[in-house]
């Protein structure tokens, strides 16, 4: 059976969603996750500034608990799991909060995952899969499998990879 590896961040919960309404509410702005998936480079710039000086929440304790979940992500994964061996794999040791806030996340949304597929770990090179859906470079450029790039804010400039736009787009590709 064929093994896939899933990132959370962006690809199965809408983080950026949450910290642009996060630093909406810290600073007072009006960024949106439309506007942000735009060709907007001075605004895109812009927010990037603004998150840095103001992203202390992503160590707080909380933040990661009521993360929106992916429109389609469920019913996706779901399905996959009847043809690959699938593997959650964040590398959410960077913030340590997370480590229980995301397993709580996992119970709630993905019961159908268990513990034993899913993996937190600082860095993703020692991944052994068939397939990684991940939405950050540094992640798939280590990879030694086929590496599928889940569009984001911060990586729609990214071309070096096949790109997903949506679940939709990975059961067209995997189903």
């Amino acid at each position: 059976m064929k093994r896939i590896a899933i990132d959370m961040d962006d690809v199965m919960a809408d983080t950026t969603i949450k910290i642009i309404q996060t630093i909406n509410n810290i600073t007072n702005s009006t960024y949106t996750y439309d506007a942000l998936m735009s060709n907007d480079i001075k605004l895109k710039q812009t927010f990037y500034e603004v998150y840095l000086e103001n992203n202390s929440f992503l160590w707080q304790p909380g933040f990661f608990t009521d993360l929106p979940v992916k429109e389609g992500a469920i019913e996706v994964i779901k399905d996959l799991t009847k043809s690959y061996e699938i593997f959650i794999v964040s590398a959410a040791t960077e913030f340590p909060n997370s480590l229980s806030e995301k397993l709580e996340w996992m119970k709630k949304h993905f019961p159908f995952i268990t513990w034993h597929n899913i993996v937190f770990c600082g860095h993703k090179h020692m991944i052994q899969a068939d397939y990684l859906i991940d939405d950050h470079e540094r992640n798939l450029v280590t990879f030694t499998g086929t590496p599928l790039l889940f569009s984001a804010p911060h990586n729609l400039h990214i071309n070096s990879y096949e790109r997903i736009n949506s679940w939709l787009d990975v059961k067209n590709k995997l189903l």
